[in-house]
């Protein structure tokens, strides 16, 4: 199975009002476990970026005149996602943009047409109902360290969101086959170490012992008016 975390930042937050993205983030998992193969650019929307956008990701016009077009890496966004399922927080939010990035071109390519769509921030919802499910709040909720996080960042958000995905569905990462096809059982599976001879003592109560243990009883047969159930006993 193999699953591609997605984010990028974009120079506003609508296409439709011809917003751009200047980055993308994305981080490889196979059967659940991160391979190191990642994707990362930063691209030149060829407009300004909104103050609001660049307080967010801290990406400015001067950097980004120096980068590539959309049109330039395609090609390599294309290969790295075809055929995996795409992960992303607020998945609209980044697919929206990258159809309208993948439409600009000649093949007039949607992202359902590469790859399956999963949103991370919709399965939050379910597990962590009414509560907060920012990528910040689940970094806090699942002990995820985003201490580095001055900025948003499209990979360091994409690595982030690995370990936030993989914590929150962790409950399917421990189902590891046996070589014979079956799942391990923790009570017959596991190494079985001898047991060593272990040998308690009786210690046997004294005569003194015995006659305050008597006196006791007799006070508890006192006040429970013959009651003592240490003397029903047989």
């Amino acid at each position: 199975m193999r699953q591609i975390i997605l984010d990028t930042e974009t120079t506003g937050l609508e296409p439709a009002q011809g917003h751009r993205i200047i980055e993308i983030g994305l981080v490889e998992l196979q059967n659940r476990r991160p391979t190191g193969r990642t994707f990362h650019c930063y691209l030149n929307p060829e407009r300004p970026v909104d103050e609001g956008a660049k307080a967010v990701h801290g990406l400015g016009d001067e950097f980004l005149a120096g980068q590539p077009k959309f049109a330039t890496v395609a090609d390599d966004f294309i290969a790295f996602i075809r055929g995996a399922e795409l992960i992303a927080h607020n998945a609209n939010f980044d697919v929206g943009f990258l159809d309208h990035e993948l439409g600009r071109l000649p093949e007039k390519l949607l992202i359902a047409d590469l790859a399956k769509v999963t949103d991370s921030l919709d399965l939050a919802r379910k597990l962590h109902p009414g509560q907060r499910n920012s990528l910040d709040a689940l970094c806090k909720r699942y002990a995820v360290d985003n201490s580095n996080r001055e900025y948003h960042g499209a990979l360091l958000d994409a690595r982030l969101l690995a370990d936030v995905y993989l914590a929150m569905t962790g409950g399917q990462g421990t189902l590891v086959l046996r070589a014979d096809g079956h799942l391990p059982n923790a009570a017959t599976d596991r190494p079985q170490r001898p047991r060593p001879t272990v040998t308690v003592p009786i210690v046997l109560a004294t005569a003194q012992e015995q006659a305050l243990h008597e006196a006791m009883l007799d006070r508890v047969t006192k006040a429970s008016k013959g009651s003592c159930v240490f003397r029903t006993l047989p």
